[in-house]
């Protein structure tokens, strides 16, 4: 929906006559307006209308304004706004802290409803203004690669990141190998306010201990070094427990001080950065066997961000898959092909100890064996593996994946076979057929 395109008001009321009256106000105010006299039909209509604000009588018959309230998914979060008689006031102060917007009483004035409502409905474009910025963010720094799903875990890397990416105070990000940590600092770089600064990312494991100092703090009368490279803006230190104990104390410095000395130099050179560092080590055990100073970890993990392993987050396997492969095709020209349930169950048996990176390479390696008439998932997990043993160990991962799926299908739909051979896509011999080899007790389930 454009920004500027008209509010939109569902009203919910059963008096007839008040109901036009409200459509009527509202409409010469330059409201879009849906009206129904009902509120068990108001789900319908938000799914249909997409309001910005409802407005709603308390007392109806059948389905009451609080009932309604109390009813509203979150996910479908639309600001409501009560129409009380006086007796009910205090019904209707008890339903603002249950979640209404704000209630107006009968009979009211038009311009304070219409004041009410414009700034209930402004709040609401307002907030999925936000979410469109925000998700645009993410697609633009890269991130969607690594935080693709909808698992609880994706969610919550998600709005930590946007949270953490407002603010310039050190961050620690864990995780294992190919979780992404490196997208993940260079996101909380270009979402933040440091945005247009300087952005230094250094790998501590992979410079030489003999120029270690020098490539971080640079030389008198010489290169600068790379934290006064990344003055104003951010550095990213990815292995930080790689790096040299003498190298760390002068990295305190740095973060308690604000200044760098130089190689040669006699006086130091004020700096402010900030500091994004990762690992993936275990920075606790790191600490206790005397090869991390605990005094740098306090300074570096003012937040911490722990980014789960991929085996961790199954639920995302088929949506982060889809994914890689719509990425792949259009680098490669290439249709991408449906991944079948064979697929998803070789992905859900493998542990990935590759993490995202892994399963963005076995997705391009999938794609381009497509184009000769392969492609499975299993066996660009694979390559190299025994036909035999990736056969058998296929076999019993489909069998999982359709005993987890026919299970949940007869418990979600009671018992109701055709139900659930519709859900499931299979006709019900098919679907029988499968019970009876699975082993399913189909009266366990209910």
């Amino acid at each position: 929906m454009k920004p500027d395109a008209p509010l939109r008001v569902l009203v919910v009321e059963d008096d007839r006559a008040m109901r036009q009256s409200v459509v009527d106000l509202l409409e010469v105010d330059g409201w879009r307006v849906k009206d129904i006299p009902r509120a068990d039909r108001a789900f319908d209509a938000i799914s249909e209308f997409d309001p910005d604000v409802i407005l709603s009588d308390v007392r109806m018959p059948g389905m009451t304004g609080l009932e309604l309230l109390r009813a509203l998914p979150p996910e479908r979060a639309v600001p409501m706004v009560l129409v009380t008689a006086h007796g009910d006031i205090p019904m209707a102060v008890e339903a603002m802290q249950g979640g209404a917007y704000s209630f107006v009483e009968k009979p009211y004035e038009p311009r304070r409803l219409l004041r009410i409502l414009r700034h209930a409905a402004e709040r609401t474009r307002m907030r999925a203004s936000n979410e469109r910025l925000r998700l645009r963010l993410l697609q633009m720094s890269g991130l969607d690669r690594v935080l693709v799903g909808n698992s609880d875990a994706a969610r919550k890397m998600r709005a930590d990141v946007i949270d953490l990416a407002d603010v310039t105070a050190p961050v620690l990000i864990l995780g294992e190998t190919g979780t992404g940590k490196d997208l993940v600092a260079r996101a909380l770089h270009d979402l933040g306010p440091l945005a247009d600064r300087p952005y230094v990312a250094v790998n501590c494991a992979l410079l030489s201990a003999e120029t270690f100092v020098a490539d971080m703090f640079g030389i008198f009368g010489g290169a600068d070094g790379r934290v006064l490279q990344a003055n104003g803006g951010t550095l990213f230190l990815d292995e930080v427990c790689a790096c040299p104990p003498e190298v760390q104390a002068r990295f305190l410095r740095v973060l308690e001080d604000g200044v760098v000395m130089q190689e040669g130099a006699s006086d130091p050179i004020p700096v402010q950065v900030r500091v994004i560092s990762a690992t993936n080590e275990d920075v606790d055990a790191a600490v206790a066997e005397g090869r991390f100073r605990e005094d740098l970890l306090y300074r570096l993990n003012t937040f911490t961000l722990d980014l789960p392993p991929l085996r961790e987050r199954r639920d995302d396997l088929h949506s982060l898959l889809a994914h890689f492969m719509d990425a792949s095709s259009r680098v490669y020209g290439i249709a991408p092909p449906e991944l079948t349930t064979a697929d998803l169950a070789a992905a859900l048996a493998h542990d990935w100890p590759g993490n995202v990176r892994e399963l963005r390479t076995v997705a391009e390696r999938s794609l381009l064996a497509a184009r000769k008439g392969g492609g499975s998932i299993a066996l660009a997990i694979a390559p190299n593996a025994a036909q035999e043993t990736l056969s058998k160990n296929l076999r019993t991962a489909v069998a999982e994946l359709e005993r987890e799926m026919i299970s949940t299908a007869i418990t979600t739909h009671g018992g109701r076979m055709d139900d659930v051979a519709d859900d499931l896509g299979i006709g019900r011999r098919t679907l029988n057929e499968k019970i009876v080899k699975l082993g399913l007790d189909k009266d366990a389930l209910l």
